[in-house]
């Protein structure tokens, strides 16, 4: 065939451009010279005299120049080829006694060998070297190193462990091993703990650190420190070198000195505690400090009494209030901008502004989720039969002269017998009987019946409220209920004639769900719960009853529970049986017969009532978020799976709430200097949803 000796000639001609020198000795190597030759034949050629196996990946393709004026020793030839596969792409990877030439998009993902300090690799030989970090976060150094790495190279961090992996060539990872040596050494700085007598510690340390930002953008500082404000014990923490320590240490020993005046005024804007309840407790520990302090050594006191009076801020368009204990001490909150405004001495400013730091932090939420479970079975059976009889005198009814009312069956007859069906009870009603004019009417009846009820009631009511705050939850309705009725007699236009006046007074009642409970976080997120929960509804109408009848279920409590914890409040479990007999003496017993003249019925009803609590600390934002996403996608899957878009006439006219996700990224973001610019609308001149989202 023709293929072969093309294949021959084609590598004929390509091995003419290339010149390799015998070695009359191992020592003396081999000279390489390549021009536009084909990357498989130098590979063919390292192979041979090498003595390695080499399996080439089909995407292995280029065109090789080499020029080499020396003779090289195997392994520099090695080295050699090692660098030419690197400059067009490729690396070579061994795996036992083959070698793989694979692009090096893919090279990382092989078998590559694990460098340490005896075996480093060399050159540009493809390795992965696993270094310990000691004295600087590995993570930090990631940035610093990356742009040191080539595209196909690999670094990452694993911050258990504090290591770095980097995957790359040989020398260039050796070189990033002495890069990353000079900087993971020994910090030199220390910590340094000055108590303040007179200074805040947090406005020192704000100030200090104000000074560094400045100095170190100017170069005027060689060094850096953290300043840290420990408002507890009033110190300030500078963790640096030796002289940028000393420099900060003689500032603060300028700042901290005693003011001069007999009072300062400062204005302390809180972040979530209430101006106008807080000022009242500072108020307090005010007063009774100076109570304190009226005391001799001896163990008399001086009473000064002074009239305490609630003090405002005088603005306009701003109210506050607190109490002035002191002359020397006034607190004032200013309600409109949640601020408080201390006038005290220096001392007792900063004892304050710590009492303020403690009492001025996020409060924590509790979710309270309630399961309130009920289900109830009513089984009922009745069969029993009425007899009436009813003779004619003078044209005129005479009423029954004979009739067993058991069941109420008899009033059943004699409305049957003058065409009234209104009054017909439920069941199957066999009965007969003659009511002709001018004759003895009889009639008799046949009632049976049986029921069977069944009722499954659950309810989930969750509520979201503060930590030691009350919350209360209602779902229900207003139902009316009569409390009096009384007539009024008036004279009308004619003396002769009087009206009268009904009138009814009615009291509307909630009926339905209630829950209200505050909680208070204990030590150990445990929570106290004081629940107070009430169901109720509207029973099945009684004749005997002069009005609505509702039936209800009540629980008070107090109760501990941990977070996240599933507890049963309580629980009703109720089994009653009825059998009632109902006949005539001595006619009731005859057998057969006597079921003429008896009424029986048969009544099982089991009612079982379960109330459980599931409370859920909610610190931070984040938790708060969480729980807000999954009621909210619950609710919404619900509705979608209901179908409530595709029924009635009218299809897709239901209201869809739209995909959390989707909601807040369609939300405008607020724009100040647009809301400064926009007029006032009246309510009832508000545009559409439509318009407003354009």
């Amino acid at each position: 065939m023709l293929i072969s000796p093309l294949k021959r000639l084609t590598l004929v001609i390509t091995l003419c451009f290339i010149v390799l020198t015998p070695p009359s000795s191992a020592e003396e190597g081999a000279t390489l010279n390549l021009k536009d030759a084909d990357i498989r034949v130098l590979i063919d050629t390292v192979s041979e005299i090498t003595g390695k196996n080499f399996v080439i990946d089909p995407r292995v393709k280029a065109k090789v120049t080499i020029i080499s004026a020396q003779p090289m020793q195997e392994s520099e030839l090695y080295q050699v080829f090692l660098s030419i596969l690197q400059v067009h792409g490729f690396s070579a990877v061994e795996t036992g006694n083959v070698t793989k030439i694979v692009p090096d998009v893919n090279a990382k993902q092989g078998p590559v060998p694990t460098a340490n300090g005896k075996q480093p690799g060399k050159g540009d030989q493809l390795v992965t070297r696993v270094i310990h970090i000691e004295n600087v976060p590995a993570a930090q150094l990631v940035p610093i190193l990356r742009p040191l790495i080539p595209q196909q190279g690999q670094l990452a961090a694993y911050q258990p462990s504090n290591i770095l992996l980097i995957s790359d060539r040989a020398a260039n990872v050796s070189r990033l091993l002495q890069i990353i040596k000079r900087i993971d050494r020994p910090d030199q700085s220390d910590i340094e703990v000055i108590r303040l007598e007179n200074a805040p510690a947090a406005e020192l340390a704000r100030t200090l650190s104000t000074l560094q930002k400045r100095d170190n953008k100017s170069g005027a500082m060689p060094g850096m420190a953290v300043i840290t404000a420990d408002e507890r014990t009033n110190s300030i923490l500078i963790s640096g070198d030796q002289a940028t320590r000393l420099r900060l240490r003689g500032l603060i020993a300028h700042l901290d000195t005693p003011l001069d005046t007999g009072g300062n005024t400062q204005v302390i804007f809180l972040k979530y505690a209430d101006a106008e309840e807080l000022s009242q407790i500072l108020t307090g520990v005010s007063k009774s400090k100076a109570q304190k302090s009226t005391k001799s050594p001896g163990g008399s006191s001086i009473t000064k009494r002074s009239p305490v009076k609630r003090d405002r801020v005088a603005s306009p368009g701003s109210s506050s209030g607190s109490l002035g204990t002191r002359k020397e001490v006034s607190i004032q909150a200013d309600t409109i901008n949640n601020a408080l405004i201390i006038t005290a001495p220096p001392a007792e400013q900063q004892e304050l502004r710590q009492v303020i730091a403690q009492l001025d932090i996020r409060r924590a939420q509790v979710m309270i989720e309630a399961i309130i479970a009920e289900v109830s079975i009513d089984l009922s059976k009745e069969i029993g039969t009425g007899i009436a009889v009813r003779p004619k005198s003078n044209g005129n009814d005479s009423g029954p002269a004979f009739a067993t009312n058991l069941g109420g069956l008899t009033n059943t007859i004699l409305g049957l017998a003058n065409g009234n069906t209104g009054g017909i009870p439920a069941g199957i009603l066999l009965g007969g009987g003659d009511f002709r004019e001018g004759k003895t009417n009889f009639g008799i009846l046949l009632k049976a019946l049986a029921s069977d009820a069944a009722t499954n009631i659950l309810s989930t009511p969750t509520l979201l409220t503060l930590d030691n705050v009350e919350a209360e939850m209602t779902v229900g309705q207003e139902v009316p209920f009569l409390t009096g009725q009384f007539s009024s007699t008036g004279a009308g236009n004619n003396s002769t004639t009087n009206s009268v006046n009904p009138f009814q007074t009615i009291e509307r009642k909630d009926v339905g769900l209630t829950l209200k409970v505050k909680p208070q976080i204990n030590e150990g997120d445990a929570i106290q719960l004081e629940i107070e929960q009430e169901t109720s509804n509207i029973a099945p109408s009684s004749v005997s009853a002069a009005d609505v009848i509702t039936n209800k279920r009540t629980i008070k409590t107090t109760v501990l529970a941990d977070d996240g914890q599933v507890i049963v409040l309580g629980g009703l479990s109720d089994d009653e049986f009825r059998d009632t007999r109902e006949k005539v003496p001595l006619l009731g017993d005859i057998p057969l017969i006597g079921h003429l003249f008896r009424y029986n019925s048969t009544q099982k009803l089991k009612r079982t009532l379960m109330v459980f609590i599931h409370p859920v600390i909610l610190r931070d934002a984040a938790t708060t978020t969480a729980y807000t996403d999954k009621k909210y996608t619950y609710f919404r899957d619900r509705q979608l799976e209901a179908g409530i878009e595709k029924r009635g006439l009218i299809r897709d006219s239901a209201a869809i709430i739209p995909d959390l996700d989707q909601l807040i990224t369609q939300l405008p973001k607020a724009d100040d200097n647009l809301i400064q610019q926009l007029p006032y609308i009246e309510p009832q001149s508000l545009p559409a949803a439509s318009d407003i989202q354009k």
